[in-house]
């Protein structure tokens, strides 16, 4: 595929994590304590939560809170206007699992290297830049994650730029109840808490930012929703085991409020890849929207085939 800034790649990012931030990061999204293998680092199975990747190229390689705005000003993108990361939100996210993920990066050089799929320009909404990042091992060049994602920059369209392809559709199976329905209720203060993870977008701090967005104010992280979903599921369909996921995505439909209660509706399609079974599910605010579409993963079924949590 060719287009405006197809194949750039943008400089190798320093990336590394501590038994602490795995810590943090299974508390931020909803680990019980039924699950000390994420919680507890003297636990003989002591392990991350299969999607932590998805927050390092915000946390890159400090313990400190990061200027946002600052490290989001990226290199320019040839051929492609240069977007305000300020007015950016997720578009869909998708992560295969690789190599398992050791529990601190402490005697590897891990890097996360980034190149752009496509940047497609939708008009007055706005503009899409699709990215692949891998999380590699540098002295090894073994690849332990790989990220796709979808940037949405709010209303910096018509550019003249190519509109892109119609994205793949993973709808839940027709005249079909789901075979979980998982409830998931978020605090007042759960993005403070998962902000720490290293994505300090005020976006989710403080109201301004989301005012001038023409949301009420501030919102969650599109991948507090998204990993908390990863979660659930896990725990629910897969044992809470981290070797039993393979891949996980869905697409950010609507934004979601601290307070709100999240609803998880999970189907299974008998349809298998070796051991992994697809799982199609859609996340909505009890009550309300849809947040997270395009639900798909590939997991291995443990346990009985209802649950709520």
């Amino acid at each position: 595929m060719s287009g405006p800034g197809v194949g750039f790649e943008y400089p190798a990012q320093s990336v590394s994590w501590l038994k602490r931030d795995l810590l943090l990061f299974a508390n931020s999204i909803g680990a019980t304590a039924d699950e000390l293998h994420f919680l507890y680092e003297l636990h003989p199975n002591f392990a991350a939560f299969p999607t932590y990747p998805v927050i390092l190229p915000f946390k890159g390689d400090t313990q400190e809170v990061i200027d946002f705005y600052a490290a989001n000003k990226k290199t320019k993108i040839p051929n492609v206007p240069e977007f305000d990361s300020r007015r950016v939100v997720d578009g869909q996210r998708k992560i295969e699992f690789l190599k398992p993920l050791p529990v601190s990066s402490a005697g590897h050089k891990f890097e996360i290297r980034q190149k752009v799929l496509g940047v497609y320009d939708k008009g007055r909404p706005g503009s899409v830049v699709d990215t692949q990042l891998d999380l590699v091992d540098a002295n090894t060049n073994e690849v332990y994650t790989r990220l796709f994602g979808s940037a949405f920059y709010v209303a910096q369209g018509n550019w003249g730029g190519p509109k892109g392809p119609a994205s793949e559709n993973f709808p839940p199976p027709r005249d079909k109840n789901p075979d979980w329905v998982l409830e998931h209720p978020i605090t007042k203060e759960a993005a403070h808490l998962y902000r720490l993870n290293g994505d300090y977008n005020p976006l989710h701090a403080t109201p301004e930012p989301g005012v001038k967005m023409g949301f009420p104010g501030a919102i969650m992280h599109g991948l507090y929703s998204w990993n908390s979903a990863a979660h659930d599921i896990l725990k629910a369909v897969g044992g809470s085991d981290p070797a039993n996921i393979k891949e996980f995505q869905a697409r950010f439909a609507s934004p979601v409020l601290p307070g709100d209660k999240l609803v998880i509706k999970v189907w299974r399609t008998g349809e298998k890849k070796d051991d992994f079974e697809e799982i199609r599910f859609v996340v909505a605010v009890e009550g309300g929207k849809v947040c997270l579409s395009n639900g798909r993963a590939l997991i291995k079924v443990v346990g009985d085939v209802k649950g709520k949590l």
